[in-house]
């Protein structure tokens, strides 16, 4: 499941007319990057919730046939006079709301947001989730101390069971250094715990209820490189 309903307004002038997972990186959308990394780890379905400027992410991708994959999309709005017009549900909530429609969500599913160049190994994050039988797993990098402010830091346990979070604290305040990278791995279990037809977000309400409900919830600190184009200066 890959994330690009957002309108990039972080990465403005970049994003005016086009998707931020659609910006070039060396002559190719940074989603590219994402579903070529997918294919090569074998993950053959990916489904994509879109919103701003949907087509231009469409009419790319098609389903999917030249990457090896098949592509899904699923559409973060309202159509009106055949154009899809963006009307957040939240990350978690267009989840639900695929799980209703489509029942996409029936094993294990890789989560992750389309505005990062990654290169993730894919089948040892996995293999982790299933070892510790966790319900959700949040993928992590370690960050230096100065530089926590910039992230949102999960703080876990020794075992690596997620305890809480803390959005962008000062050096002085961080409990961890492990920043979200925002890669998630959910059993189909998880989507029961989102109310229907709502707005549920994914970091802010749905994991505190996670953390709130002691469910095996856990941070997996991984080395690999995340290239992620959250602001101009970034890019």
């Amino acid at each position: 499941m890959i994330l690009a309903a957002g309108q990039g307004t972080r990465v403005r002038p970049l994003t005016k007319q086009t998707p931020k997972p659609m910006v070039p990186i060396l002559g190719q959308p940074v989603l590219e990057y994402i579903i070529e990394h997918l294919a090569r780890h074998g993950i053959k379905e990916i489904m994509i919730n879109v919103a701003f400027n949907h087509w231009k992410i469409e009419n790319y991708f098609g389903d999917g046939h030249r990457w090896g994959v098949q592509i899904g999309y699923a559409y973060e709005g309202v159509r009106e006079h055949g154009e899809i017009l963006p009307r957040p549900v939240g990350s978690a909530g267009g989840m639900r709301r695929i799980q209703d429609f489509s029942g996409f969500f029936d094993e294990t599913t890789l989560v992750l947001c389309g505005d990062a160049i990654i290169d993730l190994d894919i089948g040892a994050a996995l293999a982790e989730h299933h070892a510790k039988q966790a319900m959700a797993s949040v993928v992590a990098l370690e960050v230096p101390e100065d530089q926590v402010q910039n992230y949102g830091i999960v703080v876990a346990d020794p075992d690596g069971r997620i305890t809480s979070f803390q959005e962008k604290p000062k050096p002085a305040e961080a409990r961890s250094r492990l920043a979200s990278t925002g890669i998630y791995i959910f059993e189909p279990s998880v989507i029961d715990l989102v109310p229907p037809g709502q707005e549920f977000d994914i970091g802010s309400q749905l994991f505190p209820l996670l953390v709130e409900k002691q469910l095996p919830f856990y941070a997996q600190s991984r080395f690999f490189n995340w290239i992620d184009i959250g602001r101009v200066s970034d890019y």
